[in-house]
């Protein structure tokens, strides 16, 4: 049972909510560190962690990480600027994505990135053109394979079928002779992620086995380097009641064998893995408050000012049934007199849905509701600008204090981007 009110670090949630309002995402920044450092423990050294942003580009979130050693993984303008104002250093960096555009070009030729991810014969040719025009003529590059393999256990699959990411093995082979033409950039090795939450670790081996074959194959047909290989990542959270959590020390003792035979045959190689749910989910709650419980039609409604607009991903998109979150009640303790709730938020659409018959203590306005493990693909995937709500508030939790790490959009801020015509 857990306490009342809830805590973070000895600190009770409600004394958060009251100095920082509702609705807002909490972070354990102890749960990060955890959860960071239980895999560069378990993982072979000879790979390297690196965070990718587009889980949860808060800037504390990625100081914390960058502090304990990990690198980033950005695909934006923004992306970038955060993982360098975090105190990630540009070597740390890598950026990918199968639509940069020039600035984002033109800012990864002038930061001296550990790579630049090309995703298409015709974005390498750009990245040269840079290169030349800025004098450069060592801007590293992965070559981002769509490995023509399969994958199972995927909550997304990102390679193996068409797809806009990547080159396919035999396009890639048909640049053999454009390949060394590219006199600017330095070709360092290549890239493949295969999906996103792979929950058995089966899967991943099998992933990580086949991408390090591909590139060491093709590393020898076209004679190119093969001193880095990012071998993506995908490591799957567990979040509905049919789950389980993916086994991180099978996963490792099965990797090692895979990733050391490859390091021992390509001595001064590196492998990077990129992160993001894996790293962040467990550390994050969503917290919003009741505004009002009421029934329809023999169906119970908690309604609260938090929703899909701030977390879409508890909506289950993607899924034909509506699976819910790990989702508590935050000032009411669990026991006795729990009964099912349809916990929603304040838009005016039935989608939005936060927990669909959720058993909770008998709940009254102004109670705490968590979604848990949400510290990923809250805020950055989801429609905040829906109803002109905005963002929310954003907190972290480290070393015992509570720092504010992202401000509440206000209405002044919302209208502040338009412009009224004349009329």
């Amino acid at each position: 049972m857990p306490d009342t009110p809830a805590t973070v670090q000895g600190i009770a949630v409600t004394d958060l909510a009251e100095e920082f309002g509702t609705p807002f995402f909490l972070y354990d920044a102890d749960v990060l560190e955890r959860d960071y450092l239980q895999v560069r423990r378990l993982l072979h050294p000879g790979v390297d962690l690196f965070f990718s942003l587009k889980a949860n580009p808060n800037v504390s979130v990625c100081a914390v990480l960058g502090a304990l050693g990990s690198g980033a993984e950005v695909s934006s303008l923004a992306e970038l600027r955060t993982a360098l104002w975090a105190g990630i250093a540009p070597q740390d960096v890598i950026f990918l994505g199968p639509g940069k555009n020039p600035r984002e070009i033109e800012a990864c030729v002038r930061t001296d990135l550990r790579a630049v991810v090309c995703e298409s014969p015709a974005e390498l040719e750009r990245l040269e053109r840079a290169a030349r025009d800025a004098g450069r003529t060592d801007v590293p590059v992965l070559l981002r394979l769509n490995p023509d393999f399969t994958t199972k256990g995927s909550g997304l699959s990102m390679g193996g079928k068409p797809r806009q990411f990547g080159m396919d093995a035999g396009l890639l082979r048909a640049q053999r002779h454009r390949l060394p033409e590219l006199r600017h950039l330095r070709i360092r090795g290549f890239h493949a992620y295969m999906g996103t939450r792979f929950l058995r670790h089966e899967d991943i081996v099998h992933n990580t086995r086949e991408i390090l074959r591909l590139a060491a194959e093709l590393a020898a047909e076209l004679d190119l380097p093969c001193e880095i290989v990012d071998i993506g990542g995908g490591f799957g959270v567990a979040y509905f009641d049919n789950e389980t959590d993916l086994d991180l020390p099978a996963l490792a003792a099965d990797a090692d064998d895979v990733i050391g035979g490859f390091l021992q045959a390509h001595p001064g190689s590196r492998v990077i893995c990129e992160l993001g749910r894996y790293l962040t989910a467990r550390c994050g709650t969503y917290v919003s408050r009741v505004l009002d419980v009421k029934e329809s039609m023999g169906t119970r409604f908690a309604v609260t000012d938090g929703g899909t607009h701030h977390h879409m991903a508890a909506v289950g998109v993607g899924s034909f049934v509506k699976r819910n979150f790990p989702l508590r009640a935050l000032t009411r303790p669990a026991g006795s007199g729990e009964r099912p709730y349809t916990v929603t938020g304040p838009l005016c659409t039935p989608n939005d849905v936060l927990g669909k018959n959720v058993l909770l203590p008998p709940l009254a306005p102004g109670d705490l509701l968590g979604v848990e493990r949400s510290g990923a693909y809250g805020p950055t995937a989801s429609p905040g600008l829906f109803l002109s709500h905005g963002f929310p508030a954003e907190v972290m939790v480290r070393a015992g204090r509570a720092h504010l790490v992202r401000v509440r959009d206000t209405v002044e801020d919302l209208l502040s981007r338009q412009r009224l015509i004349p009329v």
